[in-house]
């Protein structure tokens, strides 16, 4: 009775289960909900999570805060005295990477799922949204031992193929630490055409990422996916407590004071500030999943957001 009452407590937004002998089931339930929750958003067009480099020019229209200055119609903006930017013809072919962080921090989560879970889902919405049309995705997955390359393909079996070798990971070996400035790095070459990269992680750790980021940034639109747990930015009042580092393996008691807790949640909250002035400065569109919110509807704002700037709209 226990386990089925807190069966029933789960919310419907929950992400599944995605391990062990529930790893099908989940990998089924996942593509569910995201085709009903994100279908008709997009209606198969691509544009609505990225504009796409374009190939031909399309209608001026003016500036709003955060349009891209490098599609500055100078022409059109002298001869009207107002700022305008030049919109673009989306390619009709977009391909996609996915840098997935699958290292030992990511193999925690005190709420519904652990971080892994939300990479694995938001890598699946990922593909959804960026499906279709010619268009391909690839991933290079690290989990600090490696990184694993999975080349960019289209169609709907490439995509299931993909999330599933996401899914099935390995976990990284206590002591292994992540190292996502190398993945980054890896991605940059060989060179590519201009496309779209998606960047998971939970950019815990040195932020030695940017610049790697920032060279990605210069040819492909980014978008930086921060994968969040409560106990990542706040220390509950649970008396003494065991704190341990998993891509290092210390460990350490500390009795959680009122002091300590204050201190953890200013020194986490400095360091989420580094990390979006990081991506701000990389040029990386910036959306948070938490392992305690409904991550579907949190990238439907993203996506929206997203339209109704390059629409013109306020976001």
């Amino acid at each position: 009775m226990a386990g089925k009452a807190q069966k029933d407590q789960r919310p419907g937004w929950a992400p599944p289960v995605l391990r062990g002998d529930r790893l099908e089931a989940g990998l089924r339930t996942l593509e569910l909900d995201v085709r009903r929750r994100l279908d008709g958003l997009l209606q198969g067009n691509h544009l609505g999570l990225v504009p796409g480099p374009g190939s031909e020019p399309g209608e001026a229209r003016p500036y709003q805060p955060g349009d891209d200055v490098r599609r500055m119609d100078w022409a059109v903006t002298a001869r009207t005295t107002t700022p305008h930017i030049r919109e673009t013809v989306a390619d009709r072919e977009l391909e996609t990477w996915v840098v997935a962080d699958m290292s030992a921090s990511l193999d925690f989560g005190t709420a519904l799922c652990e971080k892994r879970d939300l990479v694995v889902c938001a890598t699946a919405a990922v593909a959804h949204l960026t499906g279709g049309g010619g268009n391909r995705i690839g991933a290079l997955v690290s989990n600090g031992q490696g990184v694993n390359r999975i080349p960019a393909r289209g169609g709907l079996a490439h995509a299931r193929g993909l999330i599933r070798r996401l899914a099935e990971t390995p976990r990284a070996p206590e002591g292994v630490r992540g190292d996502l400035a190398d993945a980054l790095e890896q991605l940059r070459r060989p060179p590519r055409r201009r496309g779209l990269g998606v960047v998971i992680s939970d950019f815990l750790g040195p932020i030695d990422w940017q610049r790697p980021l920032r060279a990605l940034g210069g040819h492909h639109e980014l978008i930086a996916i921060e994968v969040l747990d409560p106990r990542d930015v706040d220390l509950p009042d649970v008396g003494t407590v065991v704190l341990a580092d998993p891509e290092t393996g210390k460990q350490r008691e500390v009795h959680a004071s009122a002091l300590l807790r204050k201190e953890f949640g200013a020194a986490a909250h400095a360091h989420r500030q580094d990390v979006a002035a990081g991506l701000r400065r990389a040029g990386a569109a910036h959306l948070v999943l938490r392992t305690d919110s409904d991550w579907i509807a949190d990238m439907v704002r993203f996506v929206v957001a997203r339209k109704r700037r390059w629409s013109g709209g306020v976001a």
